[in-house]
């Protein structure tokens, strides 16, 4: 397998069992961002993987039975994704955060070919205007891609454990030890007024609304800018969120 996606479903998720399991388009929104991401077409798998073994359970109730889910031994998520990542017999990796119900296929692909055209690279991520990485702020509809051989590194050398918890933060936090690249996040995306992770209860209401406004068509992330330009107080709201560092 060349490039394997695992759908990382992160501890520190409250309330996963009821979270999760709600609805969105008739799917719970694990199974929505399962279905995105599977609608990619340069992945050549996709894997579930709970961020520690409390979740196990619950998580494979609610990934779809032509999904698999890696639940091996391993205490912590950098551990799981390194362990799912040779189980699969991957070469790199491709992690999508599952609070993200509005991540896009076609930003992951473009993430994974323009891997293909950096082969020194280790990570590959997307970054706003100001070098700040994507997957540190709140818009919620990218991802990041790492080889198999770094993050195996990164599992052998890494002790500290929030960085175990968070299984691409020690490759992006150390560009003296990992090859980083970073690639620009398309303009209409890189906002302080868009908050597409779904963490708070405010978030969920506001996946609804979107969701409504775009479910009886086709939709992409162009769709998705599209409509919160034509949203101001939605975006207003967003904003007011990032601005609070709001969490769960």
């Amino acid at each position: 397998m060349k490039t394997l996606g695992i759908v990382h479903v992160p501890r520190d998720a409250h309330g996963v069992e009821s979270k999760f399991a709600r609805k969105l388009g008739g799917k719970s929104l694990l199974e929505f961002v399962i279905r995105r991401v599977t609608d990619c077409q340069w992945l050549d798998g996709v894997v579930v993987v709970p961020g520690e073994a409390a979740l196990d359970d619950v998580v494979r109730q609610l990934v779809p039975p032509d999904v698999a889910t890696f639940c091996g031994p391993q205490t912590d998520a950098l551990a799981r994704f390194a362990a799912a990542a040779r189980q699969f017999k991957a070469g790199s990796i491709v992690r999508i955060c599952a609070h993200a119900p509005f991540v896009d296929p076609v930003l992951i692909d473009r993430l994974v070919t323009a891997a293909a055209g950096q082969p020194a690279c280790d990570y590959l991520g997307y970054c706003r205007a100001d070098g700040r990485p994507a997957m540190l702020s709140q818009v919620g509809i990218a991802a990041e891609w790492c080889s198999t051989q770094a993050i195996c590194q990164a599992d052998r050398e890494t002790a500290r454990s929030a960085d175990r918890d968070h299984p691409m933060a020690c490759l992006l936090g150390h560009p003296d030890r990992f090859r980083v690249r970073l690639v620009p996040l398309p303009v209409e995306l890189d906002r302080d007024d868009m908050r597409l992770r779904v963490d708070l209860e405010e978030d969920w209401e506001h996946a609804q609304v979107i969701y409504d406004a775009l479910a009886h068509d086709e939709w992409d992330w162009q769709r998705v800018a599209d409509l919160l330009d034509h949203q101001p107080a939605l975006r207003k709201r967003m904003a007011a969120l990032n601005r609070a560092g709001a969490r769960p």
